[in-house]
């Protein structure tokens, strides 16, 4: 597995996005991908029982586990908007799919942006004749930007790897920066790659890089409506489909995983509000769901994040968290790190905290906790919680 130093998009795949003015007028907003084959497609969804209608569409195509277009749209969420919410994303599925040739079960459609707001359907659908005529006269990058709403860059990032001699690409862009909390993250993910891959072994493999990447981030500890994650494998490497007992499948799943983990970094990176990038490990737990719990209590934190935000080494605030995670611990043999500083041994304060003050300034932090108590650890990914954050949230609509 490679990082590549200049992003490099999939073989087969081809990239549109226009205005249609969606939210407000002066942006692409409208976005298309397509493959010039049937694909293998896996996605997870998100667990709130608010599910968008794009979401449940979604949902029920992936079954089949094939598919070769995805459509979709910033600006406006198609969530809780009733039965003509759902008739309004059927539509664009089938003007898409009529657009490109293709049979309506193979279309994929994703939204993101205002909850409860109706779909400007006399917007959208004067659009998508431009866009699906347009297909290759954009990049996978500018369908990263088409897709922002409150986020500050595009997330975009790309590996390849050897597969029977060859070199195949995985290739991801995705969104987020607000409403984030795991089960999954809030976001919107696409991720593509040239590699043949079987169906269910796609599936798997995108399922277990979501648990630790996308699903172990958090912002504010809110979830939406409408994320997706979706991959498509279209196999134009021409290699013999992967399967778990293939040769080089544990090679893709580490480039998979380093992807989707780089992926989730720059939504935390891009924080509504946020000045910092905060790591939290939780190591030597009893069990990993252990370690899962505490660290996620530790990100969610609010108190954690402000204290991060205001430069205060504050470690019983990540030690109030842990304790009341439900994770099995001991406090007294409990150890805690401000990057390599140790603030905390077997409990108590350790007289480390003008050091680990120092540690905090930066932009990135780690902060890990040492429970002392097995082999399991975890990872969260959070950020601290500023004013600009309440500015944003309040102004989301205006």
């Amino acid at each position: 597995m490679k990082k590549s130093p200049v992003m490099k998009t999939p073989k087969g795949f081809f990239f549109s996005v226009t205005e249609a003015a969606i939210k407000k007028p002066g942006r692409k907003d409208f976005a298309l991908i397509f493959s010039e084959v049937e694909a293998s497609v896996a996605g997870t969804f998100t667990t709130n029982a608010v599910k968008a209608a794009p979401v449940q569409l979604c949902a029920q195509k992936i079954k089949a586990g094939w598919g070769q277009a995805i459509v979709v749209n910033s600006g406006n969420a198609n969530a809780c908007t009733g039965r003509q919410g759902m008739t309004d994303a059927k539509n664009m599925v089938a003007k898409v799919s009529g657009h490109l040739g293709i049979s309506t079960s193979l279309t994929y459609i994703c939204s993101t942006g205002v909850i409860g707001t109706p779909m400007p359907m006399q917007r959208i659908i004067p659009a998508i004749g431009p866009l699906a005529g347009g297909l290759g006269n954009s990049s996978f990058d500018g369908v990263a930007k088409a897709i922002m709403t409150t986020d500050t860059f595009p997330k975009i990032a790309s590996r390849t790897v050897r597969i029977g001699g060859k070199q195949g690409v995985i290739a991801g862009i995705c969104k987020g920066a607000g409403m984030i909390a795991p089960n999954m993250a809030t976001m919107l993910c696409f991720i593509l790659t040239d590699i043949a891959v079987e169906k269910k072994t796609l599936q798997a493999a995108l399922r277990s890089s979501v648990k630790k990447s996308f699903n172990r981030i958090t912002i504010d500890g809110d979830m939406s409506t409408n994320d997706t994650a979706l991959m498509m494998a279209n196999g134009i490497l021409g290699n013999e489909p992967l399967t778990k007992n293939s040769a080089e499948f544990s090679s893709f799943q580490e480039a998979l995983d380093d992807l989707a983990y780089e992926l989730s970094r720059l939504i935390v990176k891009d924080g509504e509000g946020a000045t910092k990038l905060v790591e939290v490990i939780v190591k030597n737990a009893w069990n990993e769901e252990d370690a899962e719990k505490a660290a996620l209590a530790i990100a969610n934190s609010s108190l954690v994040k402000t204290a991060i935000y205001g430069n205060d080494a504050n470690w019983g605030r990540i030690m109030a968290a842990a304790g009341y995670s439900r994770a099995r611990f001991d406090p007294e043999k409990t150890d805690i790190f401000f990057n390599k500083v140790r603030v905390v041994r077997k409990g108590v304060m350790n007289n480390k905290d003008k050091e680990a003050t120092e540690e905090i300034k930066g932009k990135e932090l780690k902060i890990t906790v040492d429970m002392h108590a097995g082999k399991a650890s975890a990872k969260v990914l959070t950020c601290d919680l500023t004013e600009d954050y309440i500015r944003i949230n309040a102004e989301y609509r205006t």
